[in-house]
């Protein structure tokens, strides 16, 4: 039978407790929400959504085409002008999601006969730009600039280093400092997804590169996602002018796209013109996950310290966690719940967004909640 290994497939994500499900989510819901990837509270900001009607009363619903061909409006090209501007970098390109950057970025950047470094905590995006390019990977360490600099000694040929600048599971920073000068001593570049720093790090949110100091290096490429601290949907990626028109020229994933829909490039506009005249709502986000760090470690409860906007609380299993999870749910808190095999290390975690937008209240509901449904 056709696709007769599928069931098999599927009975043993049932026994091992990992089959995913979809849950459409009503446009109006009493959950407290403390799972999706809205750190700033901008999806539903009004200024947010009339950037999106705009641009879609303007240009229409869609992009009509790839970017090379009809896809890009005067729209694209502002967004990309103020993405670079605000972020500290020379140029920028918009794609259709945070994942097409990363497949562009790393597969344009690693040609036959290179070497690509890759953390062993990045997210999958990453990870599947290193298979899909022609360069060979080396895997290093979580968060180990020593063990970069080793694999980069031993290379003669072009390199480049990729890394999350904030990972999705934990929460935590790398190194980037540490890791830039690795890179600048074996004259490697150095790509990193900033999709959870952007609008929570750096001055006014300008993202982790630009804390680092390496906003604007002719050596660092940064890619970014739309759809987290900027409310809406889509990617970027951030770089000198002469690697950004490299991957108009080179990148698969955006010229074989359809470009990015003229309401997401609008909300993103609107969501970056807000966190300009309102740079306290980065600061706003990390103090939140700081007091919900604080307060569920003081009940008891495993937790990783926050570097960012997302605050990891350790679970038993695979089952206890999508149990704690249902739990939560149930008592009005929407939480997320990571498992293998979406984590490398084999451990389960309950994974909570600290919003810009949560109240003293709801951080407090939110704590009392895990703690009463804790396996």
């Amino acid at each position: 039978m056709a696709f007769g290994w599928i069931d098999e497939e599927a009975r043993t994500r049932r026994r091992a407790g990992l089959v995913r499900t979809l849950r459409p989510r009503p446009a109006d819901t009493p959950l407290l929400d403390l799972a999706s990837n809205d750190y700033l509270g901008l999806t539903r900001h009004p200024e947010v959504v009339e950037g999106a009607a705009e641009a879609a009363r303007t240009w229409g619903g869609g992009s009509t085409g790839s970017r090379l061909v009809t896809g890009t409006t005067a729209l694209h090209t502002e967004l990309e002008r103020a993405l670079a501007a605000f972020c500290g970098f020379e140029a920028a390109l918009v794609f259709s999601s945070g994942y097409a950057a990363n497949l562009a970025a790393v597969t344009a950047l690693g040609p036959h006969g290179s070497l690509i470094v890759s953390d062993a905590g990045n997210h999958a995006s990453l990870i599947d730009g290193c298979r899909l390019a022609r360069g060979g990977t080396q895997v290093v360490g979580h968060a180990d600039p020593e063990a970069v600099r080793k694999v980069l000694a031993a290379h003669t040929g072009a390199a480049i280093v990729v890394s999350d600048t904030v990972f999705s599971v934990d929460g935590d920073r790398a190194p980037l400092t540490a890791l830039a000068e690795a890179c600048r001593e074996h004259g490697a570049g150095l790509v990193v997804d900033d999709a959870h720093g952007l609008g929570v790090l750096g001055d006014g949110g300008r993202g982790a590169p630009y804390a680092a100091g390496l906003a604007g290096a002719e050596d660092v490429v940064v890619t970014a996602t739309l759809s987290k601290s900027l409310g809406s949907q889509g990617g970027v990626v951030l770089g000198p002018a002469r690697v950004i028109d490299h991957l108009v020229n080179a990148a698969r994933t955006f010229i074989f796209d359809t470009g990015l829909a003229p309401a997401a490039a609008g909300a993103a506009l609107a969501a970056l013109r807000l966190l300009e005249r309102a740079p306290e709502r980065a600061a706003r986000a990390r103090e939140v996950a700081a007091e919900l760090y604080a307060r569920l470690t003081a009940s008891g409860l495993e937790a990783v310290r926050p570097d960012a906007a997302v605050v990891s609380v350790r679970a038993p299993s695979p089952e206890r966690a999508v149990r704690w999870a249902a739990d939560c749910r149930t008592a009005g808190l929407a939480v997320g719940c990571f498992r293998p095999p979406s984590v490398p290390d084999g451990i389960s975690r309950l994974r909570l967004t600290a919003r810009a937008d949560l109240s003293g209240a709801e951080i407090e509901r939110a704590v009392r909640v895990i703690g009463e449904t804790r396996p």
